[in-house]
């Protein structure tokens, strides 16, 4: 081989590593890929509000120097949306059929939990607003990164 062919097939075998071959079984991680985090928050709160939950009332309070902080039904649900989003953005790394079905399912559940804020009663509140806008974000971020991500793949795969 001459010592250009060599650069070549490295990148090959990179790439193909890179898209989850090289050997390994990349089935596990498939279903967690597709199956969107946000949906935990929105249906929580859901539950909560059907079951007639005051998304205002104290769970437990935090002893703190200047008092204490009392954290809310609410409050743990946006703190569970907080943790869903920031792991929706790290699986939406990728570029692969998961993460575009990901992406579209996010946005349904952006859709819906938009639709139960402005036309159901129970949801117009400062806390299922703050879910739904996470919700927003993870849906604009996911499609971002996605389409930053699937560039540089690009890029390094025309250089030649």
């Amino acid at each position: 081989m001459a010592g250009g062919d060599n650069g070549v097939l490295l990148g090959m075998m990179a790439a193909n590593r890179a898209q989850g071959g090289g050997g390994r079984s990349n089935r596990g991680g498939s279903m967690f890929n597709v199956f969107p985090m946000m949906i935990i928050p929105v249906v929580a709160y859901a539950i909560a509000a059907f079951m007639g939950v005051d998304m205002s009332a104290g769970v437990f309070a935090v002893p703190m120097v200047n008092g204490s902080l009392e954290l809310s039904v609410g409050d743990i649900l946006i703190i569970l949306g907080m943790l869903m989003l920031f792991v929706e953005l790290i699986k939406s790394a990728g570029s692969g059929t998961a993460t575009i079905v990901n992406h579209g399912l996010s946005m349904l559940i952006f859709v819906i939990a938009m639709a139960l804020f402005l036309l159901m009663g129970q949801f117009g509140t400062a806390a299922f607003f703050l879910i739904t806008l996470m919700t927003l974000m993870d849906t604009v971020a996911g499609f971002v990164v996605t389409i930053v991500a699937a560039r540089r793949d690009l890029a390094v795969g025309g250089e030649g």
